[in-house]
């Protein structure tokens, strides 16, 4: 069988399954069973994708077909003509939607549609590294207002000078863990700081983390067992102390299954002025952070099946590297790099995401044998 062909074969059995999950998915059985209409929603748009690929796949190969029988066959050279731009325009498009199925018909990680929980903190360098950390924000911020995605903080701590010690935000949006994923890890600068005399280069490091955020289903939290306290905060960007206790703090004890040990989880919360939302949150940061320890042979399995750290989500590893004096921006994973640090810190980080997320899927249209 034509290697067209065992595309095709593999495309037509997922068909019958389309049709079955989008009538699935208006049952009102399935749609009070949350935590399958979630999963069948997720699979419904991972099908659409492959069914409109296919399409333009059959349509592509018939067009060859089509061209190829009017050059054997057609005695005008106008339209002979006309078939030879036809078949080869075609041809030359055949490989690249071989490719974008192929690529379609892997696994997909069921945690890339997710919404994703932020950290950044600052590691070592002291204030420099406080300014870094803001900087990364900065960085990240600016990105997910160019990809019109919600980001919202939800806990911060200020450096001396600015910047942050630490700053936890969430970001909604479309596919947005499997994009942000990349991003987990040490990042490190290389620049003289704007509090040195002296003009020497400093290294400083800042460590960021990416969780993808737990549904409600995924993740049992016995309510009862959390203690919650309330205290009066300023709340995300700087405003005046409040009058009311809005900020939330909550302690939760977690056993963790891989050990048997209990430990208390400590959350906090001063994203909105109001209470009741900021207790959302944070159940919600609990949920992801349980849901993120549970999780981690999961990661470390795929780790160890991969050979690159594209996205092991080990936020020990040192991915990155920012040296200002060169203007460069260097990832360590891949080897790629960048010479437009100013561009890179101000947002436009989209092709070092796409040479990672082409890494990561080389690696999983191996593991699947494609």
């Amino acid at each position: 069988m034509s290697e067209q062909n065992s595309i095709l074969a593999k495309l037509d059995g997922l068909e019958s399954r389309y049709e079955e999950v989008s009538t699935l998915i208006t049952d009102p059985a399935v749609i009070a069973d949350q935590e399958r209409y979630v999963k069948l929603t997720r699979e419904y748009k991972d099908l659409g994708d492959i069914m409109n690929a296919r399409k333009r796949y059959v349509a592509c190969l018939n067009s060859i077909a089509e061209a190829k029988d009017i050059l054997a066959n057609e005695t005008d050279a106008e339209m002979k003509e006309m078939a030879r731009e036809e078949l080869s325009a075609n041809e030359a498009e055949r490989p690249k939607l071989e490719e974008e199925i192929k690529l379609l018909l892997v696994p997909k990680d069921p945690e890339d549609a997710k919404n994703v929980q932020m950290e950044i903190r600052a590691g070592t360098g002291g204030d420099e590294a406080a300014l870094f950390a803001g900087d990364l924000f900065g960085m990240y911020k600016r990105y997910c207002d160019s990809k019109g995605w919600n980001l919202s903080v939800t806990a911060s701590s200020e450096g001396a000078v600015g910047g942050f010690k630490e700053i936890d935000f969430a970001v909604s949006g479309d596919n947005v863990y499997g994009i942000l994923k990349y991003e987990s890890g040490v990042h490190r600068v290389q620049r003289v700081p704007a509090t040195e005399t002296q003009g020497r280069m400093h290294t400083s490091a800042a460590t960021v983390a990416v969780l993808p955020e737990a549904d409600k289903f995924e993740v049992n939290i016995n309510e009862g067992d959390i203690k919650w306290d309330t205290f009066r905060s300023s709340g995300a960007g700087g405003q005046n102390v409040n009058k009311v206790e809005s900020g939330v703090r909550l302690r939760y004890p977690w056993k963790n299954p891989n050990t048997g040990e209990t430990e208390e989880i400590l959350i906090e919360c001063t994203e909105t002025r109001d209470q009741p939302k900021n207790k959302e949150r944070a159940l919600s940061r609990l949920r992801t952070f349980i849901y993120d320890r549970e999780h981690q042979k999961y990661v470390d399995d795929i780790a160890n099946r991969r050979k690159s750290l594209v996205s092991t989500g080990d936020r020990s590893a040192k991915i990155r590297t920012y040296n200002y004096p060169q203007g460069r921006v260097t990832d360590h994973r891949i080897g790629y790099t960048t010479h437009d640090l100013q561009g890179f810190i101000g947002g436009d980080i989209q092709a070092m995401i796409d040479a990672l997320s082409v890494a990561e899927n080389t690696e999983r249209m191996r593991e699947a044998e494609l």
